[in-house]
């Protein structure tokens, strides 16, 4: 008995998101079948975290026990033969048995994209939020230092999170600019569902100015008052999974 650990990169943009569901096609269901066909038998995989309809994903890790064994660049090559473009094996390895690609993750890197543009941006729109007005960055900043630590952050959760605790450490928030592009970079141990994307509509609504750059402390003091929208899913991309 094998167990193989799998890091993928995919385009959400057709997908229910990561894990198998009834109601739409899942990137998880996608690679259960072409391993299963590669294999030979059923295969259940098991992932370091779920994303959502429309997230895409760089560093997506996820590990599976077979009983068949074959040359590690099967697993990739072989695999990815079998997967639809939009779907990628980046490295196949072998681990020790006992390896579980979500309770063994010590943290994850999570990006944001935003697209400040006047002008309709179709090459970016796929993988961006597109604001035409300006923001201000420093403002955001200010306010993305304050999420650093560990806090409750029941604020920045949305609804349908069965998480037990809401109490997350947030390693780094970095902001950084490349051309049209500004790119919000949240490392921390763990998230709650859409929270990356709660945290970056807040840190909009800030850099808009229609919020104070202090509203992210009043909000992890649980104090009334929501925090910002939800921002679009295909601006969001799981970048890379610590062990």
């Amino acid at each position: 008995m094998a167990n193989i650990r799998l890091v993928l990169e995919f385009d959400g943009s057709n997908y229910a998101g990561w894990q198998r569901q009834p109601n739409g096609l899942a990137v998880q269901q996608v690679v259960e079948e072409g391993l299963g066909r590669l294999l030979g038998a059923s295969v259940t995989l098991i992932s370091s975290g779920r994303t959502d309809a429309g997230v895409h994903a760089r560093g997506m890790v996820a590990n599976f026990h077979t009983e068949r064994i074959l040359p590690l660049a099967a697993y990739r090559e072989g695999l990815n033969g079998l997967l639809p473009p939009d779907i990628a094996v980046q490295e196949a390895t072998l681990v020790a048995d006992d390896f579980h690609a979500r309770f063994d993750a010590r943290g994850k890197w999570y990006r944001y994209c935003l697209c400040l543009n006047p002008v309709r941006s179709p090459l970016n729109a796929r993988y961006s939020w597109q604001l035409r007005a300006n923001l201000d960055v420093a403002a955001m900043t200010a306010a993305a230092a304050d999420l650093v630590g560990v806090h409750d952050f029941q604020a920045f959760r949305t609804s349908g999170c069965a998480a037990r605790t809401t109490t997350r450490e947030i390693f780094s928030i970095d902001l950084l600019a490349a051309e049209k592009l500004l790119y919000i970079d949240v490392r921390g141990s763990g998230f709650l569902r859409n929270m990356v994307r709660v945290m970056s509509g807040t840190l909009v609504e800030i850099g808009l100015g229609k919020r104070p750059v202090n509203d992210v402390k009043r909000l992890l003091l649980q104090d009334q008052g929501q925090a910002g929208r939800t921002a679009p899913p295909q601006g969001l991309c799981l970048m890379e999974v610590w062990y």
